[in-house]
């Protein structure tokens, strides 16, 4: 794949076994047999707790270079704190950054639901104090950032070269779902309005998809477009797919670069692990599963 980012929020996920991964993968062929398909991953795992000097060496030593990790702030900084008095966790984080080196990509702030315009003053001076050998993204929830503080915030963001997180979880809340992790996924995810814009140079979309694949087919031929523009700005967008329990997220991603093909050269996702043996037609699904 070329000109842009492609991945999942995990990398790490048994139930790809047989679906992604290769029939006899063991945990410890997950993540080279993750970034052998996609270029890129969502590290949600860096929320909880930094990684240590042993995981990130074998980090980098599992994947190829030009693969990112897009690594979130820790809650200490973004929920915790509220980016105020956070210089020794600040520093913390960007000691990961500077071990990963050019395996990073777009660290992303996820601010809490409650963070909102009268905080904006926050976001700006802890932006500021960041340094600019990385890229960022920041993503937020308040309503009033999708309504009359949706400039101001944009100003501070495209003023830091800064890009703003979206999140599309239209498929996901359209779905009638009555599976535990489908409904915990509903519950947790924000309902927000959906910002097709790009405010730095690595525009970062997460999608949450319907637990039916062929259902965000539309959504998905809808970006499609959206991304291929931002790539002829000579942008570097980072599309990340989402699902109820993510068993179905790498067909999304398949699906989304079929689409996007569609209206620029994305170059080929490589062969899926699975299909190591035999490579599908391009126009066929990896594995050659009917889902439906």
């Amino acid at each position: 794949m070329q000109h842009y980012h492609l991945g999942c929020p995990i990398w790490s996920n048994k139930d790809w076994v047989g679906e992604l991964f290769s029939p006899d993968a063991k945990q410890k062929d997950f993540l080279p047999q993750y970034a052998s398909v996609f270029n890129t991953v969502e590290g949600n795992t860096t929320f909880y707790g930094l990684p240590t000097e042993k995981t990130m060496a074998r980090w980098l030593d599992e994947t190829p270079e030009g693969f990112k990790f897009a690594l979130k702030f820790p809650r200490a900084i973004s929920h915790d704190k509220r980016l105020k008095n956070a210089d020794a966790e600040t520093d913390a984080f960007l000691s990961v950054l500077n071990t990963l080196k050019d395996r990073i990509g777009p660290s992303f702030l996820q601010l809490p639901p409650h963070f909102g315009p009268s905080d904006l003053s926050l976001l700006n001076d802890y932006l500021g104090s960041l340094p600019y050998n990385f890229p960022y993204a920041v993503e937020i929830r308040h309503p009033a950032f999708f309504s009359e503080s949706e400039k101001a915030l944009n100003d501070i963001l495209i003023a830091h070269n800064a890009d703003r997180v979206v999140f599309d979880t239209r498929g996901l809340h359209n779905a009638q779902i009555t599976d535990p992790a489908g409904l915990e996924a509903q519950r947790k995810k924000p309902k927000v309005p959906v910002r097709f814009i790009a405010t730095g140079p690595n525009p970062f979309m997460r999608f949450v998809g319907h637990p039916t694949v062929e259902e965000n087919l539309p959504l998905l031929s809808e970006w499609a477009p959206i991304v291929a523009q931002w790539i002829t700005e000579n942008r570097t967008p980072y599309i990340f797919m989402h699902a109820p329990n993510d068993l179905y997220a790498p067909r999304l991603a398949w699906h989304f670069h079929n689409l996007l093909s569609e209206h620029i050269d994305a170059g080929d996702m490589p062969t899926w692990p699975v299909d190591q043996t035999q490579k599908p037609p391009k126009t066929q699904e990896p594995n050659q599963m009917n889902l439906f």
